[in-house]
């Protein structure tokens, strides 16, 4: 497995070993003890699971407390995957890293916990994965304006997403109460 740590280190792109033959290919999704070691600490105590269809953008979404770090990967189609620093206090707070991730390229994206995190979807359709360190309690969960434009995401879409209402409706990062936002500790 190789980890890549992105321009904010507490973010990796994970991309795990696959082993084709004629028949097909396999590839370990997470082991305890390797990720663990080289991706992060944190238990997994949640997997998640949607499909979507070709320009849905869902997120930006949080939960604080109750801080969840995400591994998520595609198995089919492909999205371009976005992590923002939420961490007051943080010297890349407001700032975002991204990746596409594809069933193709196999990749995972570790999302930790004091980020927000949001994918838009590029194919068709796209089914998309993702193991949780906490589980979801949605009255700590909120949303960020997917197009802020202090943080400037440049999603990949031809034309405009489809987004829930809640998406449509949340704040910019700037509106946000400052206690409502996980504070800063690095955590590489």
């Amino acid at each position: 497995m190789k980890i890549t740590r992105l321009e904010i280190p507490e973010v990796c792109l994970v991309e795990p070993r696959v082993f084709g033959d004629r028949r097909g290919w396999f590839m370990e999704t997470w082991r305890a003890d390797l990720y663990r070691e080289r991706v992060t600490p944190l238990p997994f105590v949640q997997d998640n699971l949607a499909r979507s269809q070709k320009n849905v953008l869902r997120g930006l979404h949080a939960q604080h407390p109750h801080d969840q770090g995400k591994l998520v990967q595609v198995f089919l189609g492909e999205v371009y995957d976005v992590a923002v620093d939420i961490r007051r206090g943080s010297p890349t707070f407001g700032r975002y890293v991204s990746a596409r991730l594809s069933g193709d390229n196999k990749r995972q994206l570790w999302v930790p916990p004091g980020f927000a995190h949001g994918y838009c979807v590029l194919s068709d359709e796209a089914v998309f994965g993702y193991k949780c360190t906490d589980t979801y309690h949605p009255e700590n969960q909120f949303g960020i304006r997917w197009d802020d434009p202090e943080i400037h995401i440049d999603w990949p879409l031809d034309e405009a997403p489809i987004l829930s209402d809640k998406d449509a409706d949340a704040p910019l990062l700037a509106a946000i109460a400052p206690g409502r936002l996980p504070g800063f500790r690095s955590i590489v």
